[in-house]
């Protein structure tokens, strides 16, 4: 700051205390995050003994979950699954406090979580946590956390949610942020599985996984952008825009996958279902489309 410079007037904002319920993996690097970064923190775990070491960094150690959630306004949970939610917090009186559960659950848990705490008096944002333990209050981690509920409640406490990782924000419906986690692990899942299918086809051969591995995640990262078109396709039901291989050419192109698979001895169960599912929309008569449309085979509630 030069010396003619006007000196700030706006006060420094005083870190919010909280209170976070769980303190396996995940919970320990939450609270570490938000100590380190001045927040007054009340911890409390199931088994005490996990919560302990958070004592000799500055938290407090609350002998009870009800004890921990009376200490602070906000109140963030952190355990197991939905279930063990509502265990811990069967005798904590909720009216009052901001709620925000961090726990991994279900769409419907997390709106069926947000009437059951609004009935208590609370206010209630339910996430998805975009990250594993090492990535908490790492900025270069690109570690983020959604967010869905109370629009209040997320307007006031976004400072301090955005401590150990960024937040986004997703909608009013508590259901939001589990539906857009899911939606995403899903996605990490079936590509996962084509990875793993890929090494299959090269382990027996005279071929470095290592120096096969960049060549992968270039092809992957060139394939990535194609979940544009997709979502264009999808928002305008147009599967027949901007074509550059039609499923008639892809469902032919199937078949070399799939015999390769045989002739290096790999299973295909991991090709299987997507190759039927592409096959089923064929037969339906969208030989000239692009595969977008095959979502409509999936959709529970149209069958």
């Amino acid at each position: 700051m030069t010396d003619n410079a006007p000196a700030s007037t706006t006060a420094p904002r005083t870190p919010t205390p909280l209170t976070l319920l769980g303190t396996g993996a995940m919970g320990t690097a939450l609270a570490r995050a938000w100590l380190g970064a001045g927040h007054p923190v009340t911890v409390w775990n199931r088994t005490r003994a996990r919560a302990e070491p958070l004592a000799a960094e500055g938290a407090t150690v609350a002998a009870s979950a009800a004890e921990a959630v009376a200490a602070n306004r906000l109140v963030v949970v952190c355990l197991l699954d939905d279930a063990s939610v509502g265990e811990a917090l069967e005798g904590a009186e909720l009216t009052g406090r901001d709620l925000v559960n961090l726990t991994t659950g279900t769409p419907a848990q997390g709106r069926a979580r947000a009437a059951w705490a609004q009935a208590r008096g609370a206010r209630f944002l339910d996430a998805g946590i975009m990250a594993v333990p090492p990535m908490i209050a790492d900025p270069r981690s690109g570690a983020y956390v959604f967010y869905s509920g109370s629009p209040e409640l997320f307007e006031e406490h976004d400072e301090t949610l955005a401590v150990p990782a960024g937040t986004r924000y997703v909608g009013a419906d508590p259901g939001f942020a589990a539906l857009h986690d899911v939606a995403l692990l899903s996605a990490m899942d079936g590509m996962f599985s084509g990875v793993l299918h890929a090494f299959a086809l090269i382990r027996r051969e005279d071929i470095v996984p290592t120096d096969f591995a960049p060549l992968l995640v270039s092809w992957l990262v060139a394939m990535a952008p194609a979940v544009h078109k997709a979502a264009e396709q999808l928002e305008s039901g147009d599967h027949g825009k901007d074509i550059v291989s039609n499923l008639a050419m892809q469902v032919a192109g199937n078949a070399t996958l799939l015999a390769t698979a045989e002739e290096q001895g790999v299973s295909a169960e991991l090709l299987t279902p997507y190759t039927s599912l592409m096959e089923r929309w064929l037969a339906a008569g969208h030989g000239d489309e692009d595969t977008t449309g095959m979502v409509e085979l999936l959709d529970l509630r149209q069958k």
